[in-house]
């Protein structure tokens, strides 16, 4: 077995798949969530699918009590920290509920991570942070800002790595820049599970497709696009969770290099380097799966953008990484959970 991992959030979607991931990849892993938008099901069913028990502590990242407990009772190579509140719409809402668990959660976690002297260190960020590009594709070194409090909350943790890598040299920060995650496990056992009417789009579409919402609301039909409807770069968290697979075989490699040189603070997106319309979606869904989706048109949300996609070239040149999985797999990936999940994890 190679090296253990603290992997916080574990229990969300991106988390699930991720720990599966690094099961593959031999290393132990340890997760710590609170449960807050998660489900112990999700847990257990990872636990099934690698055919082993998982240790699992419910827990908050604000809790520095119990995560010293944590610390003091495992020998952790680094931490992979998912958990934190993603919820656009929520975020302007409740700002503060999101600064105190994204920003005063993730300092938490640090304090007690220097304390035990764990200084590898993998961020779930966001191409949110990335605001309203100036040019595409979107690169690590464009300009940063948010249009919206969730957004922030995680530029602001960024901003802290920076500082942190500067103060300390011996810090290993890797910020991944995701950009939109969808698609399950092909197994259909684990997938995106969103507590209320979902915030992201292919989850919206599936649950249409179940029949637990009536039709699918597409935000604005008039943005300079192929079709007038937004375009993101959707990727497959099955991808996603080998891009953190990579990112810590990269640091071990620094970590066992004669050189022991610090990785210091890296960003790096994660990302097809493509970009698709809302309605391309939808009709890819359709082709793939057969099911008919209604949709209406709606007016533009606040804070939306038209185009987002990533430039993911630095992944594959420094940590051997690219997405392999197409729009149809994400599409066939996420009916296969749905289809058999029509209620998620309940």
């Amino acid at each position: 077995m190679k090296n253990k991992i603290l992997v916080t959030g574990g229990a969300g979607y991106i988390g699930t798949h991720t720990c599966i991931a690094l099961h593959q990849a031999g290393y132990d892993i340890v997760i710590y969530d609170n449960l807050s938008n998660s489900s112990r099901e999700a847990v257990n069913r990872v636990s099934t699918l690698i055919d082993q028990p998982i240790e699992f502590i419910e827990g908050d990242i604000r809790d520095s009590e119990s995560l010293r407990k944590v610390f003091a009772a495992h020998q952790f190579f680094g931490v992979i920290h998912f958990a934190g509140l993603k919820a656009v719409g929520e975020s302007v809402a409740k700002p503060l509920m999101y600064y105190n668990n994204n920003v005063s959660g993730t300092i938490s976690l640090l304090e007690v991570m220097a304390e035990y002297e764990v200084k590898n260190f993998i961020f779930s960020s966001s191409a949110t942070v990335y605001g309203d590009p100036e040019t595409l594709p979107i690169d690590e070194n464009s300009k940063r800002s948010c249009t919206n409090p969730y957004g922030q909350s995680k530029l602001v943790v960024e901003h802290i790595l920076e500082d942190l890598a500067v103060s300390d040299k011996h810090w290993n920060l890797i910020t991944l820049r995701y950009f939109n995650p969808v698609g399950a496990h092909a197994s259909g056992q684990i997938g995106e599970d969103p507590n209320d009417i979902p915030n992201n789009l292919m989850p919206y579409i599936s649950q249409v497709a179940v029949g637990k919402l009536f039709k699918l609301s597409i935000f604005g039909n008039d943005y300079p696009t192929v079709d007038g409807t937004g375009v993101r770069d959707y990727i497959h968290v099955t991808d996603l969770a080998q891009g953190h697979v990579a990112a810590l075989n990269y640091l071990e490699q620094q970590d066992s290099s004669e050189k022991n040189s610090s990785v210091g603070f890296l960003p790096i997106n994660l990302g097809t380097g493509k970009g698709s319309s809302v309605l391309e979606l939808v009709t890819a869904f359709t082709d793939v799966t057969g099911q008919n989706i209604p949709y209406q048109f709606a007016d533009r949300r606040a804070g939306d953008i038209a185009s987002c996609y990533s430039s993911a070239t630095k992944a594959k040149t420094l940590l051997g990484w690219e997405a392999k999985l197409s729009i149809t797999d994400m599409c066939a990936d996420t009916w296969h959970w749905q289809s058999t999940n029509p209620n998620g994890y309940e």
